[in-house]
């Protein structure tokens, strides 16, 4: 299958038990549709001893599917933040209006029944 991910992106996990954090692609796997991210999904594996290596537990980055993942571009990141940072902008502005009216027309009622009293 075709991807639009290369070696040495960012990208984002967007489920799984490490969703949210960040890494480098370090190798894909075209064939299986995954890909490594550098410190995502890492596993404990329990290894023997060899003539070459000691035994012991080794921290091993684990394949995760492609699907599972999110190109973080920071100019297309910071375009949908600009927008969503103007509408809650407006959003809190018309909330200010209603509750500046609301607070005005409290005043004006006090200062009727002030009014009144006397």
């Amino acid at each position: 299958m075709k991807t639009k991910l290369k070696k040495g992106q960012t990208v984002k996990l967007i489920v799984g038990v490490d969703k949210g954090k960040t890494g480098e692609i370090i190798k894909l796997f075209p064939k299986e549709y995954s890909a490594l991210i550098k410190g995502i999904n890492v596993k404990k594996k329990h290894q023997k001893p060899t003539k070459e290596q000691k035994g012991g537990i080794v921290n091993i980055e684990k394949p995760v599917h492609l699907s599972n993942l999110k190109v973080m571009n920071e100019n297309k990141s910071s375009k949908v933040n600009k927008k969503t940072e103007i509408k809650s902008l407006k959003n809190k502005n018309k909330v200010e209006q209603k509750i500046s009216k609301k607070n005005t027309n409290v005043k004006k009622n006090i200062k009727k029944t002030k009014s009144k009293k006397k």
